[in-house]
């Protein structure tokens, strides 16, 4: 990996395309003050200008060359949960470029911990004088599935070879969505910390080293990565079903003569039965579980040929809250 790692770097610094691992899913890179290199990554994922992304900073990166006002609860935060699955929306410094953030005066930042990514960083940041950033949304076309492992970049950009998209392996992310989002840019006109994304980190983890409990997004609220309504989208349509509705859709299906992957929890004994086209899959009752691999599971399902994917909707609950905001997100792509 030294090597590739090396090349990886190197082509970053030269304004090229790179997709690596975290913990929460593929990124694909490119240099965060560099808008040619950005405006590739929109271009190769097909994502509207306006739509931000989020710089990817190694362990012990200066806030505020990022920033230009850093407040005590960002450096809480980041005390508490990086590296890890947390990314801080702040004022944007006026030298760092707004293609990251899609014209607006924020900037979101995150610090990944997986071991790959903090390398790449780390290099990154050397041959830029010590502050180089990269940024790096979602290593997919936009509002499909996110990549948890390499092959599933290689496959989202079959246009691409080595020359075009260097791809570092790094194994299965062991997250699985995508990191959660707060919002501290606001903090000097009275409005607290507001959860944006719902993510691994739960809003209580947050409210317990904040004091606060994080506000719902506002309608003044920055624009962010993930925040539209149809989102995280496999190509074959999504429906997301009571358990009680099982049954009618099932019936409904049968007529119809369709196909289905039916993903339920268990016992799916209780409800499955054998009737032709429907193939049913148990996933994890536990929330971290079902998480790391959801985005791997929709992929597979996509690629098999089905007429829907039907999922068993998740607890409402607080601890399911982000995986139920992504899956929300798939289905309201075929309402």
């Amino acid at each position: 990996m030294g090597q590739k790692l090396e090349t990886a770097a190197q082509r970053l610094l030269a304004g090229g395309l790179v997709a690596f691992p975290t913990e929460t899913v593929y990124g694909l890179g490119a240099d965060a003050e560099n808008p040619a290199a950005i405006a590739r990554i929109y271009q190769a994922k097909g994502r509207p200008s306006n739509h931000p992304v989020i710089v990817h900073i190694a362990p012990g990166a200066d806030l505020g060359y990022w920033a230009q006002n850093v407040p005590d609860a960002a450096r809480i935060l980041a005390q508490a949960f990086w590296p890890g699955p947390l990314t801080l929306i702040l004022p944007r410094a006026p030298g760092i470029p707004d293609t990251v953030s899609g014209g607006q005066d924020s900037i979101g930042l995150r610090c990944p911990s997986h071991p790959i990514a903090q390398a790449l960083l780390q290099r990154f940041a050397e041959l830029k004088g010590g502050q180089g950033g990269v940024a790096a949304p979602s290593a997919n076309k936009f509002g499909q599935v996110s990549p948890t492992q390499a092959k599933h970049v290689r496959n989202e950009f079959p246009e691409f070879d080595e020359t075009d998209l260097l791809v570092l392996e790094g194994g299965s992310s062991q997250v699985g969505i995508e990191s959660t989002i707060v919002d501290l840019s606001r903090l000097d006109q009275g409005t607290g910390p507001v959860l944006l994304r719902p993510g691994h980190i739960t809003a209580e983890e947050l409210a317990a080293v904040l004091g606060v409990m994080p506000a719902l997004p506002d309608q003044a609220a920055p624009r962010v990565s993930g925040s539209l309504k149809a989102h995280y989208a496999p190509r074959t349509p999504l429906a997301l079903v009571e358990r009680s509705r099982l049954d009618a859709v099932l019936a409904t299906a049968a007529s119809r003569g369709e196909r289905l992957a039916v993903v339920v929890f268990p016992p799916a004994s209780e409800i499955a039965t054998q009737q032709e086209g429907v193939t049913w899959h148990e996933c994890s009752p536990d929330r971290v579980e079902y998480a790391r691999r959801l985005y791997a599971l929709l992929r597979r399902l996509d690629q098999q040929g089905y007429d829907h994917i039907v999922m068993e909707r998740p607890p409402a609950t607080a601890a399911w809250q982000a995986v139920n905001d992504r899956l929300g997100r798939a289905a309201a792509a075929f309402e």
